[in-house]
């Protein structure tokens, strides 16, 4: 008997002790729950931007901030696409033995779709502050709010895996 055996590690290649299929249930389901929370959130603002045409006030922007909606519409449906996309995917790869790879993709569209829901707030915000406030520093709250954004959801996360993970690491 080998020592893996004897430990009950067989098969098992990573720190956690977790099967490849082990693996990638355990991470399927921490995507499902990071999903759910931004498809909440980008199928309210999807819904609010779909209903702004069939206001009054839209009958009343000039061309630039109607360009800008229609940006900002296209931005929240294809995140709304990317969004739930990762659902589609296990529905139609589901019971196929794929769920590593599945994952994978589940997790890049989930990717996608944080960008260009970051994309649809930018523009939502810049098409709301140019009509409320019509002001030239418009564009430096927008850059601000951006910026803000990208501290939150990509140089603290970035910081934090280079600071506090190893070159030995294994991968998640």
């Amino acid at each position: 008997m080998s020592a893996d055996e004897v430990s009950g590690e067989a098969g098992r290649g990573d720190s956690r002790g977790e099967t490849e299929d082990e693996r990638a249930d355990r991470r399927w389901q921490e995507l499902v729950q990071e999903i759910r929370v931004t498809q909440t959130g980008v199928q309210i603002l999807f819904g609010f931007l779909l209903t702004v045409v069939f206001t009054p006030a839209f009958q009343k922007l000039g061309q630039t901030d109607r360009t800008i909606y229609i940006v900002t519409v296209i931005l929240g449906s294809l995140a709304t696409g990317a969004l739930i996309g990762p659902v589609a995917f296990h529905r139609i790869v589901s019971g196929r033995s794929i769920k590593p790879m599945m994952v994978v993709w589940a997790s890049r569209l989930t990717f996608l779709g944080l960008v260009l829901l970051l994309a649809t707030l930018i523009s939502a915000l810049f098409l709301i502050l140019r009509t409320a406030t019509h002001d030239g520093f418009v564009p430096y709250l927008v850059a601000g709010v951006f910026a803000w954004y990208l501290v939150c959801w990509l140089v603290l996360p970035l910081w934090a895996r280079s600071r506090y993970t190893s070159d030995d690491s294994p991968a998640e």
